[in-house]
């Protein structure tokens, strides 16, 4: 065991995060501590880290062992450059590796017993340096630095000049190289494109050390942790397995619990009327047994009921109409903002219904197309034409829509008259304002209660072609699920930018890519997309997603094949052909299995004496055993041009 929470407790006022909670980790192990927002993770990590103190209990540390901490928020005000920064990692190796130098340039004026001792610690710091990977360091800051995102042009940029997020990702570079034994990480992904969560999981499932991670990224927990610990009303509870075995194994404890409950509600209602009938008999006898019955209820321990969970909670978006079937054309689409091109002559279209995702790495371009779309900005050349009936409900990551001097009930209301308070607060609810939480001021809420109220007022817009930038962003699982419910559901059309692979896998039919200043478009989910990323980007640009990406992350994009040549028509027509192909040679090795073992059984069958000495019985398989080859011969042909 490399570290261990004994009992610990934690409150503001009335308010307990964590009452009388415990849980370890394991030398190497990969853990997660999950629950709804406000439930308390980031204090738990506060309070591990050292910066709060707990009100009870004990927070141990290995001897000799070494912790690092990347916050979800950083306020580095350091002047150097983002190299420089992560450099600080090192800061011991280059020490060594300086004092390295200065004896090499002393040993040209020495001899006798001073070189030699000289020599002696000559030796002894360059064997620390090498089996501390020092002559690599340089080459590790720069994998690291890449991995998150950065650009070697990126290198030189000012500390003081980053957003927020490449500020985090500054930090969770320079953790990581310093290499503690256990890393706690909150939120690490939420800066992250595609590539550099992909980099990011592989780091961590190599990492050495232990990791604990507090995050709402469900794919990324599946891929990287072996544990479960979550909080909830105040209780700490450990889980063995990834997301998805905690999720199930949750769901039966809850479900047993539920169960054991309402039976226990059943028994005492049932004793309850007993009692009842008993005491209007109005007899000694039966008054005596009443009260018997009356102090073993007494005595019986109460089943504590789950709690109620949000997920139960049914949003429905409709459409206030329905919109032609071509929903959106984009023609030429071009944009610019110097010396980078975005994406130049793009084409595409989107149909009726289609759930369409737009990922790529960032700086690409992504939130750019969406702003274009809701004539935020305008593009550089080409057009867009929206079809009949189109009525757009758009989610931005700003939030502009809000108004910071009203309460999150007085956004709703004032927007939309009709609805009852009872209505609005079923909908806030959802998104997990409850309580007096729906009278506070936008202007006092986080950036992700905001996005939740967007999220609410997109709700009950009742527009039938939603574009949403970075949806999930700041949503705990619990409202992530409750999204992608709705959007399952509804009748309308979306086109939403996500880094968010499980959502994009539960809710995209369609996904557009956006690499070497182009989309590459792929029919299908998440899933879908990763099977034939390689192929289609190769296809399409003339080079593999790895080398495409690299290209452009260089900043030397090659001219290539534009796939927006392609019309949607024929791309999904290929593309359907494409898995036609595979269903038919599934379909097809079946077959030739089933005539195969067939085939062997015939021949077993003309050993047996009942058999062979049977004339009509040996032509019967006889005949069956021609046909059997021949269909095979037929099979085969079918098999190796489906093959190829």
């Amino acid at each position: 065991m490399i570290f261990a929470c004994q009992g610990i407790c934690k409150a503001f006022g009335e308010e307990v995060i964590v009452k009388n909670g415990s849980f370890h980790i394991e030398e190497h192990e990969k853990a997660a501590l999950v629950g709804i927002n406000g439930a308390g993770k980031t204090t738990i990590f506060r309070m591990i880290a050292g910066e709060l103190p707990s009100d009870a209990g004990n927070i141990v540390l290995a001897k000799g062992k070494t912790l690092g901490y990347l916050a979800q928020h950083q306020d580095m005000m350091c002047q150097g450059t983002v190299y420089d920064e992560v450099k600080t990692a090192k800061a011991e190796l280059i020490d060594m590796e300086q004092q390295i130098r200065a004896i090499e340039r002393s040993m040209k004026n020495l001899s006798g017993e001073e070189l030699a001792r000289r020599m002696d610690a000559y030796h002894r710091l360059t064997t620390s340096f090498e089996n501390a990977n020092g002559y690599a360091y340089e080459s590790e800051i720069t994998g690291v630095l890449k991995g998150l995102g950065f650009t070697e042009m990126d290198f030189e940029k000012k500390i003081n000049t980053l957003s927020g997020g490449q500020k985090t990702r500054v930090s969770l570079g320079k953790l990581l190289l310093t290499k503690p034994d256990i890393l706690l990480l909150d939120e690490p992904t939420n800066h992250l494109d595609l590539n550099s969560i992909a980099w990011l999981e592989t780091y961590l499932l190599n990492y050495p050390g232990a990791v604990l991670i507090v995050s709402h990224d469900r794919y990324f927990l599946n891929r990287v942790v072996t544990k479960i610990i979550e909080i909830e009303n105040g209780a700490l509870m450990t889980y063995m397995g990834n997301y998805t075995a905690y999720a199930e194994k949750k769901k039966q404890l809850r479900d047993a619990q539920l169960k054991e409950y309402l039976n226990q509600q059943q028994e005492i209602k049932h004793q309850e009327a007993v009692i009842e009938k008993l005491r209007s008999f109005n007899r000694e006898k039966s008054i005596k047994r009443a009260e018997s019955r009356e102090k073993m209820l007494e005595k019986i321990k109460l089943v504590e009921k789950p709690a109620e969970l949000h997920t139960e909670i049914h949003l429905k978006l409709e459409p206030c109409k329905v919109s032609g079937n071509d929903v959106l054309s984009v023609e030429h689409l071009s944009k610019s903002f110097s010396p980078q091109t975005l994406f130049q002559d793009v084409n595409f279209e989107i149909k009726r219904g289609e759930h369409v995702a737009v990922i790529g790495d960032n700086g690409t371009g992504k939130t750019t197309l969406l702003k274009i779309l809701n004539e935020v900005i305008p593009p550089d050349s080409g057009c867009f034409r929206l079809g009949a009936n189109v009525q757009i409900g758009y989610y931005d990551q700003e939030h502009h829509v809000l108004h910071m001097d009203k309460t999150i009930f007085h956004e709703i209301s004032d927007d939309y008259p009709s609805l009852t308070g009872t209505q609005i607060r079923n909908v806030l609810a959802a998104f997990l304002f409850t309580g007096d939480d729906v009278f506070k001021l936008i202007r006092d809420l986080s950036g992700g209660e905001r996005g939740r109220v967007s999220l609410a007022k997109l709700m009950l817009s009742e527009a039938n072609f939603l574009i949403l930038d970075e949806p999930t962003n700041h949503l705990d699982i619990t409202s992530k699920e409750i999204l992608e419910k709705a959007l399952n559901d509804y009748s309308g059309t979306v086109l939403y930018v996500s880094h968010d692979r499980y959502f994009i896998n539960q809710t995209a039919t369609r996904i557009l890519d956006l690499v070497n200043q182009t989309f590459v478009n792929y029919i299908g989910n998440y899933d879908y997309y990763l099977e034939k990323k390689d192929e289609l980007t190769l296809a399409y640009t003339g080079s593999s997603a790895e080398t495409s990406s690299k290209i452009f992350s260089d900043g030397k994009a090659s001219e290539t094949m534009s796939v927006s040549k392609l019309s949607w028509q024929e791309q999904k027509e290929m593309q359907a052909k494409e898995r036609k192909r595979q269903n038919d040679l599934k379909k097809t090795e079946d077959r030739i299995s089933v005539l195969e073992k067939r085939g062997s059984a015939i021949d077993e069958l003309m050993t047996r004496e009942e058999v062979y000495t049977n004339p009509v019985r040996c032509q019967e398989l006889s005949n069956e055993k021609s046909a059997v080859e021949n269909e095979l011969e037929t099979l085969y042909k079918k098999w190796e041009s489906l093959a190829e």
